[in-house]
């Protein structure tokens, strides 16, 4: 049975960085952990502040009042972009490489907090608002993200032995120019999530909103 030259090259990579892998998710659950602590770290003023600020979005929300679906496609998709170019950026430049780690740490860290203060605050209401409104579109990013992280640091750590260790190694160009194609492909993924927060999630979220608001009319 022949092998597609993709799937074999994906297997291979998988195979020899399937430590970076694991190393890199568990980084990245230990912020989604971190993030779910300092929720309840919070004082109860803090907590109020975000709840009223949280509450005044989900109502604009079940009024249809957010931004335009064309607006929040581009924000999303420029913030995304922004955060795993900085990431590439930074495995080129080999000194970056601990920020990768802290940006990778970061991103749990803000899924973790967001997930934390719904469900701290609005109990299975917030687990079923962080379910439409955060996994949707993280589904698609966190993966990209995840593998943006690993192949920076697998290239920074490449650079390090390259200039440091004296043995044959692979030209620097096409290695680069692998690094730039991944870079790509990351960024036409990116455009999936986007198009997923910025049309899916929404109508998720309303229609979320208005079971929970439902559900609290009957309660009274």
């Amino acid at each position: 049975m022949r092998i597609h030259p993709l799937k074999s090259a994906v297997a291979i990579h998988l195979r020899e960085h399937a430590s970076l892998y694991v190393f890199v998710i568990v980084l990245f659950l230990m912020g989604v952990i971190f993030g779910a602590i300092v929720v309840n770290s919070l004082g109860f003023s803090q907590k109020q502040d975000l709840y009223y600020y949280l509450t005044q979005f989900f109502g604009q929300v079940s009024k249809d009042n957010l931004a335009s679906a064309h607006d929040m496609f581009r924000q999303s998709y420029m913030h995304n972009i922004k955060y795993t170019a900085l990431m590439w950026v930074l495995g080129i430049s080999v000194i970056g490489l601990p920020i990768i780690f802290v940006l990778l740490f970061l991103k749990g860290v803000v899924v973790g907090f967001t997930v934390g203060f719904l469900v701290n605050q609005m109990s299975w209401k917030g687990f079923l608002l962080s379910f439409v409104s955060v996994m949707p579109q993280n589904l698609i990013v966190i993966p990209l993200m995840i593998v943006m992280g690993v192949i920076s640091i697998s290239f920074s750590l490449y650079m390090v032995r390259n200039q440091f260790m004296k043995r044959p190694h692979e030209p620097v160009f096409p290695m680069v120019m692998r690094y730039a194609a991944v870079m790509v492909a990351i960024a036409a993924g990116l455009l999936v999530s986007s198009a997923v927060e910025a049309y899916l999630s929404p109508v998720l979220m309303k229609q979320a909103v208005k079971w929970v608001i439902d559900f609290i009319i009957i309660i009274i």
